[in-house]
C-alpha cells in the first residue's frame, strides 16, 4: 500500500512562506509527478514528504498513518536523487544491498531482492562493476535497485534524469515507466521539465511559487487548463497566450490557442505576420511567426513538408472550436 495523504501541510523557512496551507491526496500504485519552473517549490513538498525536512503545520499520513513528526527510516519511501550517491569503492552488487544490510535483512533474502532488481533493471552483468566503470544511465539505475530492494510503499524522485544526456533521458523516462507498470507501487517524481511529466504521469500536481494550480491527468491539463499559467506550461512548444483587443473580441482578458491548432495559408487569413525561425524536426516543422500585432512571436505547428521560408507572408487562422479563454485573474472561462 501506498496512499499518501497531505493536509493543510505549509512550510516556511524563518519568515518566508515557500509552501502555503495545501491538500494533496495521492493513491495507491499512481505515478504522480511533480512539475513547475525552477523555485516553485516541487522538490520541497518531496522532500517534506520523505520526512528531510519538517513540515511548518499541517498533518502526513501515509496509508492512514500519522507520518507528520515520524523520521524518514520508518515512513516505508524510499528516495532517488538527482545525484546517484553511490558508494565508488563497492560493487553494484554491493551498493543495491547496502540498504538492506544496514536494515539487517537476513542474507538469503537479500540474494533475492538482489536478484529481482538487477533483473528488472537489466543489471545482473554489471553486478561485480563499480560505478566508475558504468555509464551514466546504468548508475541511476543502480540508485534506483537500491531503492527496489527496500519494497517500500512508494519511490520519492527528484529530478532523477537531470544528469543524463538527451538520448539516455529518453532512454531512463521509459525504463522508470514499464518499472511502474511491473511494480505497481506509488511512484512520486519531481521534474522542470514538462515533456517528462506529459509522458510518464498517471497524475499532473502543477506547481507555482509552492501554490498548486491544477492536479489531473496529463491530457484534462493539456485540454482543460485552469488558467493561463498551466495553458502556458503544459504543452511543448506552449500555447500561444493573447490579450488586447482581439482577446476582447472573445470576451475574455487572454485568449490561448495552441500551435497544431493555428492554420496557416500564404494567401488570407485571420491574422497576417511574417515567418522568423523555422525549426524542421522531420515530421513536424515549428514556424515562429512575427509581425502578426498579437505577441513577440507566434509558434505554429505544420508538417514537415512546409513550402515557407524566412521572411514569407504568411496569413494564421485560429480554430475557432480550440481557443481557450481566461478572465483577467487568469481563470478559466468555460
Amino acid at each position: 500500500m501506498g496512499r499518501i495523504t497531505l493536509d493543510k501541510v505549509s512550510k516556511s523557512f524563518g519568515e518566508v512562506n515557500v509552501i502555503p496551507p495545501l491538500d494533496l491526496t495521492i493513491e495507491d500504485g499512481e505515478f504522480v509527478v511533480f512539475v513547475g519552473p525552477s523555485g516553485c517549490g516541487k522538490s520541497t513538498l518531496l522532500r517534506l514528504i520523505a520526512g528531510l525536512e519538517d513540515i511548518t503545520s499541517g498533518q502526513i499520513r501515509i496509508d492512514g498513518n500519522d507520518a507528520t513528526h515520524m523520521p524518514p527510516a520508518k515512513r516505508g519511501l524510499a528516495m532517488v536523487f538527482q545525484s546517484y550517491a553511490l558508494y565508488p569503492h563497492m560493487s553494484v552488487k554491493k551498493n543495491i544491498a547496502f540498504p538492506m544490510k544496514m536494515a539487517g535483512v537476513d542474507p538469503a533474502e537479500q540474494e533475492r531482492r538482489i536478484k529481482s532488481a538487477a533483473e528488472a533493471l537489466n543489471l545482473t552483468a554489471y553486478l561485480d562493476r563499480r560505478p566508475g566503470q558504468l555509464s551514466g544511465g546504468q548508475r541511476q539505475r543502480v540508485a534506483i535497485g537500491r531503492a527496489i530492494v527496500r519494497e517500500p510503499a512508494a519511490f520519492l524522485f527528484d529530478e532523477p534524469l537531470s544528469n543524463l544526456d538527451a538520448a539516455l533521458r529518453v532512454g531512463m523516462r521509459l525504463e522508470i515507466s514499464e518499472l511502474h507498470n511491473r511494480l505497481e507501487t506509488t511512484m512520486i517524481y519531481v521534474t522542470h521539465d514538462q515533456v517528462e511529466a506529459m509522458t510518464m504521469a498517471d497524475k499532473i500536481v502543477v506547481l507555482q511559487a509552492g501554490v498548486i494550480e491544477q492536479v489531473g491527468s496529463p491530457m484534462e491539463l493539456y485540454h482543460k487548463p485552469r488558467n493561463a499559467f498551466v495553458a502556458g506550461f503544459i504543452g511543448s512548444p506552449k500555447m500561444n497566450l493573447i490579450g488586447g483587443a482581439e482577446a476582447a473580441k472573445h470576451n475574455a482578458a487572454t485568449i490561448g490557442v495552441r500551435p497544431e491548432h493555428i492554420a496557416v495559408s500564404a494567401t488570407e487569413g485571420t491574422w497576417k505576420g511574417t515567418i522568423g525561425v523555422s525549426e524542421h524536426l522531420g515530421s513536424d516543422t515549428f514556424f515562429h511567426v512575427h509581425g502578426t500585432g498579437l505577441a513577440d512571436a507566434m509558434t505554429i505547428r505544420a508538417g514537415g513538408e512546409v513550402d515557407l521560408h524566412h521572411g514569407d507572408t504568411v496569413f494564421l487562422t485560429p480554430d475557432a472550436d480550440k481557443i481557450h479563454r481566461f478572465d483577467k485573474e487568469g481563470l478559466r472561462i468555460e
